[in-house]
């Protein structure tokens, strides 16, 4: 049987100044949730009132790829679980790995423009706003861009052995990754 990789994002429904800082993530509150399974062939778009179920399709997987999604998503959907849910799930974090690599953090938009030439569609505080708003639908889409960016960063390392991205100075560099898509 195959693996299930599931790729994951998630938008908040309040910033960090919203809540008093970075340390205070989990109080941030997940608007609207996305994960794409290898197993399904398929997105899932979670709304707040689904969260349980998005923490267990996550601790279910085999494999849970996401961009600063160990630092950042699980420390948000804490909040929503008395289990500690980075310890429940097996996690390749490609921020986290790359930034080991480089030495810095980089945004998954100067590596999707630099490796497949396209970009991310908008930011987090964009989401939020649309949060205040009622535009769920937006958030949705937006969020399931970015689980698809991700995905496709990733297959893209794991099929290259590298990935591109865009430096601070705006120069495009390479730095070779050992992702898999097993």
């Amino acid at each position: 049987m195959a693996r299930n990789i599931v790729y994951f994002d998630l938008e908040t429904q309040r910033s960090a100044g919203d809540v008093g800082g970075w340390d205070k993530k989990d109080r941030m509150g997940m608007s609207v949730g996305v994960t794409y399974s290898t197993a399904a062939g398929a997105y899932r778009i979670y709304g707040e009132e689904e969260v349980g179920a998005l923490i267990e399709e996550l601790s279910t997987a085999d494999l849970v790829i996401g961009f600063n999604h160990v630092g950042f998503d699980y420390a948000v959907l804490q909040a929503y679980s008395m289990w500690n849910i980075e310890e429940q799930t097996k996690s390749l974090d490609l921020l986290l790995d790359l930034e080991v690599k480089l030495g810095h953090r980089i945004k998954l938009d100067d590596i999707a423009t630099a490796s497949l030439g396209t970009g991310k569609t908008a930011d987090g505080l964009d989401a939020i706003r649309w949060w205040r708003e009622g535009k769920i639908l937006q958030i949705a889409e937006y969020c399931c861009f970015d689980v698809k960016v991700t995905k496709l960063v990733h297959e893209y390392g794991a099929q290259h052995g590298h990935v591109r991205y865009k430096d601070r100075f705006g120069q495009e560099r390479s730095v070779d990754v050992a992702w898999s898509l097993e």
